[in-house]
C-alpha cells in the first residue's frame, strides 16, 4: 500500500504547487455562473444562481476527475513509472492510487467551489446537506476517474488520448444540462442526453445540495432533477443507481485493462522539435 500512498501523494502535491491553477479553479467557475444564470431564469429555474452554481460543481469534479488520467499516460511514456512497473508491485496498487488521487483533487476543486457559493448565497437549512454534497462529489470522482484511468489504459499515446477524451468530455459536458438547460435542446440530443450518466449525476447533485429531494415528481420534472421517458419517470434516487451501475462496470474494466496492458508500446506525442529531428 505504500506505492497507493506515493501515487496518491505525488499527484496531489503537484495539484497544490500549481498556484495558477488553484486561482483559476475560483475565477472561471463564477464566470460561467455569471453567464449561464441568465439563461437558466429564462427557462424555469427560481433561483438560477444556486441552481447553475450546483451544477458547476459536480462537471468540474467530472472533468478533473476525467482529465487526471492522462498523467496516468504521460508518467508511463516519460519514464517515471518505469521502475514501479518492473517492481514486484501490482498493477492493481498503481491504479488505486491513480483513482483515489484524481478523485482528491477534483473533490477538493469541488468543495473549493461550494465554500465560495456560500459566500454569494448557497445557504443551508440542516449541515448534512454539505456533508452529502462532498460525499456525492467523491463518489462521482471515483466514477470518472476509473473511467478515465480505463481510456488512458486502452490508448496508445497520449496525442491520442488527448483527442479521445476531448471527443468523449464534449457531449458528455453538454448533454447533461449543466450549461444548456435539457428543454432547450433538439429532440435527438435529449434522448441521447438520457444515455449520459452525468446527466443523472448533476440531476442527483442538485437534488441533495438545493434540498429539493422531497419535492413531488411534478416539481422535480419542472426543474429537471427527473426525468420521463415515455411514462417512466427517473427520479434522483434511480438515477444515483444509473451512476453507481456505470461505476461500478468502469471500476472492473479500468482495472483489468490496467492489469493486462502493454506499457511498452505507449507513446509520447510528437513535439515540433521531434518533427524536424526526422
Amino acid at each position: 500500500m505504500k506505492v497507493v500512498g506515493a501515487l496518491w501523494l505525488r499527484n496531489v502535491k503537484l495539484f497544490l504547487r500549481n498556484r495558477v491553477q488553484l486561482v483559476l479553479i475560483l475565477i472561471m467557475p463564477f464566470f460561467y455562473l455569471y453567464l449561464l444564470s441568465n439563461i437558466f431564469r429564462s427557462v424555469f429555474v427560481t433561483n438560477p444562481m444556486q441552481y447553475v452554481l450546483a451544477g458547476i460543481i459536480i462537471i468540474v469534479v467530472f472533468q478533473t476527475s476525467l482529465n487526471i488520467a492522462a498523467t496516468t499516460v504521460e508518467d508511463v511514456v516519460s519514464g517515471y513509472m518505469k521502475e514501479v512497473l518492473v517492481s514486484p508491485v501490482k498493477r492493481m496498487h498503481i491504479a488505486i492510487g491513480q483513482i483515489l488521487s484524481s478523485t482528491t483533487v477534483a473533490t477538493f476543486q469541488g468543495i473549493l467551489i461550494l465554500l465560495a457559493g456560500y459566500f454569494i448565497g448557497m445557504k443551508y437549512t440542516s449541515v448534512l446537506t454539505p456533508l452529502a454534497a462532498i460525499a456525492f462529489m467523491i463518489f462521482t470522482g471515483l466514477v470518472f476517474s476509473a473511467f478515465g484511468l480505463f481510456l488512458a489504459a486502452i490508448v496508445k499515446s497520449t496525442q491520442t488520448f488527448q483527442i479521445l477524451t476531448t471527443a468523449i468530455t464534449t457531449p458528455i459536458t453538454f448533454l447533461c444540462g449543466v450549461y444548456v438547460p435539457l428543454s432547450l435542446l433538439p429532440d435527438g440530443l435529449q434522448y441521447l442526453a438520457m444515455l449520459n450518466p452525468m446527466t443523472y449525476a448533476a440531476a442527483f447533485f442538485r437534488a441533495v445540495s438545493l434540498e429539493k429531494m422531497s419535492l413531488p415528481t411534478d416539481e422535480l420534472l419542472a426543474e429537471q432533477l427527473a426525468f420521463q421517458i415515455n411514462d417512466y419517470v427517473i427520479t434522483p434516487q434511480m438515477g444515483m443507481i444509473i451512476v453507481l451501475s456505470f461505476g461500478i462496470l468502469f471500476l472492473i474494466l479500468s482495472a483489468f485493462v490496467f492489469s493486462n496492458v502493454d506499457f511498452s508500446n505507449m507513446k509520447r506525442a510528437k513535439t515540433h522539435k521531434d518533427i524536424f529531428q526526422q
